[in-house]
């Protein structure tokens, strides 16, 4: 064998030990970032089919990934009764989120104009696009009916929170059914006091749908006050029903909102405690969750809610009774904006 033939085959080794040698400190690293994620309290999370209809092995939470990594902002589901456990990522990246009935509703960032900006997307059960708008602004709230035909966004348009009072929004609606597009709310009938109400400081939003998928609820600010309204999408008309609450949510049985309010006395920054009210009688019940929670609470069931509060890596989410009783307890790590399936 000549001199030259043996530092050949001398290089080659050294090239291959090289290269062994950088795949298992690229996954010595992945396995020391998991390592480090679950010591940080952060869950495991990977990729794989994420699916909005309802499965035959129980029912899952779809939600908006908040755990630091390759898959943050992503779609994910686990099983609903185990919340901290292994997540499943999408590839699909999401803001604001919600789904029902195997239709999602997910508004995102788009960067493929000319300007960046913002769009609401609706997804069918394989995460498939079916419809897309533009949005005039920064994502906040996004719902899907219960049957799952309709969808609802508010994005706002000035200002960036709902704790001052110099903010603008706009609330959109699209009947997946027809097609039809209300662009703005703002465009209904408003019946405040039984009469016909305009005022150019209008706004809406934080919609919730009925069962019958006619029907919502939602926020109307105007005058410096807030009002919880009742929508007929036939008729085009909203009609205020009480003062005082923000971003309602109706209970799957129809019976009861749960919503924020404006308790005085508290901080500016944190004005808000939650409550629900029995539509029949329309008597308040506080919860048992005693710090300020600005976010569209969501049922689990009939007698359990949860939201969201600021955590290590951007939002956890709580769960409280719905009764009033009980006291709130952690439910998901790095998680916003769930929709429980199935």
């Amino acid at each position: 064998m000549t001199l030259q033939r043996r530092i050949l085959i001398l290089v080659v080794a050294v090239l291959l030990l090289a290269g062994v040698g950088v795949v298992a400190v690229v996954r010595a690293s992945s396995r020391a970032d998991e390592k480090n994620r679950a010591q940080a309290g952060g869950p495991a999370v990977h990729e794989g089919r994420v699916s909005l209809a309802p499965a035959d092995d129980g029912r899952r939470i779809a939600f908006r990934n908040m755990a630091w990594g390759p898959h943050r902002d992503e779609l994910a589901t686990v099983p609903a009764d185990a919340p901290e456990g292994p997540r499943t990522a999408s590839g699909v990246s999401c803001l604001r989120f919600h789904a029902a009935a195997g239709t999602g509703v997910c508004l995102q960032a788009d960067k493929g104009g000319v300007q960046d900006g913002y769009k609401a997307v609706v997804l069918d059960a394989g995460l498939k696009e079916v419809a897309t708008r533009p949005l005039a602004g920064i994502p906040t709230r996004a719902r899907v009916s219960p049957g799952g035909h309709l969808a609802a966004w508010t994005v706002f348009v000035g200002g960036d929170s709902y704790a001052g009072t110099d903010f603008s929004t706009r609330t959109s609606l699209l009947d997946l059914r027809t097609g039809k597009y209300d662009a703005s709310l703002e465009d209904f009938t408003i019946r405040k006091d039984g009469k016909t109400y305009r005022n150019a400081d209008v706004n809406f939003w934080g919609v919730t749908f009925a069962a019958d998928e006619r029907t919502f609820y939602a926020t109307l600010a105007t005058g410096g006050q807030t009002y919880l309204v009742r929508g007929d999408l036939a008729e085009r008309t909203v009609t205020t029903l009480r003062e005082n609450l923000e971003c309602p949510s109706l209970s799957p049985d129809g019976t009861r909102l749960v919503f924020k309010k404006r308790v005085p006395g508290l901080s500016a920054d944190a004005p808000w405690r939650l409550y629900v009210l029995e539509l029949a009688s329309m008597r308040e019940t506080p919860l048992g969750e005693e710090r300020s929670v600005d976010d569209q609470v969501v049922w689990t069931d009939d007698r359990t809610v949860v939201y969201s509060l600021p955590g290590d890596f951007g939002a956890d989410l709580y769960a409280v009774p719905a009764d009033g009783g009980g006291a709130p307890a952690r439910m998901m790590a790095s998680a916003l904006a769930p929709a429980f399936l199935g």
